[in-house]
């Protein structure tokens, strides 16, 4: 059981967009009358933001204020105050994605703009550090570096989806 808590909490990005799939379709199992294309994406994006916005970035804000040690040796880096202020960033990103998680599209694309800024800068950061340091930590070099560039992707993608197929509810 140990392994298996460390393995998602290690592995949270993931984890919590395949949690926000799976609320996805359960939400489109128990509303029948919404499995539409605009529907289904409405789910997508409402539980993308939820998880791995919202949730993901408060998880974020807990590891880096609460736990800044811990986080920084996974990371590959050493503790320094800005952990905090990352953290509380992260908390910033949090709420914009709670607001967003049944809001307007001007919104939902805030709650995806700031995180990917982030998340694209963070990227790039990892990526040099492999380069010029060979840090090839977990949360430098591991699943964190591939969802840090695809989880913008995908919620690019599913605000592009709503824009051309705009729910009514």
């Amino acid at each position: 059981m140990e392994k298996l808590i460390r393995l998602v909490l290690q592995n949270f990005t993931v984890f919590l967009l395949m949690v926000g799939l799976i609320h996805s379709g359960l939400w489109l199992w128990r509303s029948p009358e919404k499995r539409h294309r605009s529907g289904i994406i409405e789910a997508l994006l409402n539980y993308f933001l939820l998880y791995s916005v919202a949730i993901s970035y408060f998880y974020n804000f807990v590891v880096h204020v609460f736990f800044g040690e811990a986080i920084a040796q996974f990371i590959g880096w050493a503790d320094s105050p800005f952990q905090a202020e990352v953290g509380f960033a992260s908390l910033g990103f949090a709420v914009i994605g709670i607001l967003a998680f049944r809001g307007s599209f001007d919104l939902r694309l805030a709650a995806v703009v700031g995180p990917a800024c982030f998340l694209w800068g963070a990227a790039a950061g990892h990526i040099w550090q492999i380069l010029h340091t060979s840090n090839l930590a977990p949360g430098n070099a591991g699943t964190v570096l591939y969802t840090d560039i695809l989880i913008p992707v995908i919620g690019f993608a599913l605000l592009k989806l709503q824009q051309k197929y705009p729910f009514r509810s």
